[in-house]
């Protein structure tokens, strides 16, 4: 069986509309999603939930608490739920583009040692295209980003840890590290890192899905004291972290997608081009 794919919902009904019609466009018929609401979606969130519900071509669910138990302990619930198959965690305002969840099973697939895939985002931090470290646009050419990314050779990286923004989450390798921490950290983010950094200290990996592409519309926050926490658990974390955003050490593969995407959206824009220099004018009247 394949992953199953978590959203947790947010408050923002524009987003969650931007991010639904995404998923059906890039997400094979049929997959598993699980929209959970932890009292969070409003009136008008609902109601296009519901418009949703009755026309996706996935195989959805909706859940809504009746009172909010907290971002790390509603996802923490959700997971457990899940047991021990994979799930494919995504922020509220993330934009998927298409092929996203099939790039990343297909690099879990490659390698299981692999216990956290996370794809490229706009807004992703240590994974930000086309600048590292900013927030970049919404690409303009989601469907020729997809081709540019799954072109990309599949060497998948080590990364300090996973992000946000959208992360495969390896089932096994998430019940041998007991899941996530509700007692320490406020916010996913924190209690992502915390996982993942537990994850490898079992063996596993937390890497780059470098031929997968998932957008957002804002980057991700911590809860107060969630960075605090984190220092004092794990020492060792923070310099690595500035290691890298100082090093770059996927800056040739973030200049490679570059030059796949300028070759994969010419035929686009070429289209877009010809296609208004060769609509018939206007009349006169």
């Amino acid at each position: 069986m394949g992953a199953i794919v978590l959203l947790p919902l947010g408050v923002d009904d524009a987003a969650l509309d931007h991010c639904l019609a995404a998923l059906d466009a890039g997400t094979t018929a049929g997959t598993a999603i699980w929209l959970a609401d932890d009292a969070q979606a409003g009136p008008r969130a609902q109601a296009v939930i519901a418009h949703w519900l009755a026309h996706t071509p996935l195989q959805a669910e909706y859940t809504r608490r009746a009172r909010p138990l907290g971002e790390v302990a509603h996802l923490d619930e959700m997971l457990r739920a899940c047991a021990g198959m994979d799930v494919a965690v995504l922020a509220p305002d993330s934009v998927p583009v298409p092929g996203w969840l099939d790039q990343l099973q297909a690099c879990f697939a490659r390698d299981a040692a692999i216990a956290t895939a996370t794809p490229w985002c706009n807004a992703g931090g240590t994974v930000a295209w086309p600048r590292l470290g900013e927030i970049n646009p919404l690409p303009a050419f989601p469907a020729a980003l997809s081709v540019a990314c799954a072109a990309m050779p599949p060497q998948h990286p080590e990364l300090p840890s996973a992000v946000t923004h959208a992360v495969l989450v390896r089932g096994s390798a998430r019940q041998r590290a007991g899941g996530l921490d509700t007692d320490s950290y406020g916010g996913w983010s924190a209690a992502l890192i915390d996982l993942g950094l537990r994850m490898a200290g079992l063996g596993w990996r937390n890497v780059l899905c470098e031929t997968a592409f998932v957008a957002r519309g804002s980057e991700g926050s911590n809860h107060p004291g969630d960075l605090d926490a984190l220092s004092s658990r794990w020492p060792a974390w923070t310099p690595r972290l500035a290691d890298f955003l100082m090093h770059d050490p996927l800056r040739d593969a973030r200049d490679d997608l570059q030059a796949r995407y300028q070759r994969a959206i010419m035929p686009e824009a070429q289209g877009d081009l010809f296609g208004a220099a060769s609509s018939p004018p206007e009349s006169a009247a």
